[in-house]
């Protein structure tokens, strides 16, 4: 297997993470009225997770792919 389908691969995870992480019954477990130095629970849940989703994409993105055979001359 390709690294550039491992990549996609793992973006589709990733997309399925975010998926759960911004529904209905996780959201709810921080729609609280806390404060988190000054910062309201749900406001630091949503923007906390969509930066490390973010991040992960990036991470992923930028995996080098691995040199096929076919790419070699010689």
């Amino acid at each position: 297997m390709t690294r550039d389908k491992i990549n996609g691969r793992r973006l589709v995870g990733l997309f399925l993470l975010g998926l759960l992480l911004f529904n209905f019954p996780l959201l709810s477990l921080f729609n609280r009225p806390v404060l988190v130095f000054g910062i309201p629970l749900f406001y630091l849940y949503l923007f906390g997770v969509w930066s490390v989703m973010i991040l992960l994409m990036i991470v992923i993105s930028l995996a080098r792919s691995e040199p096929s055979l076919t790419d070699e001359h010689g």
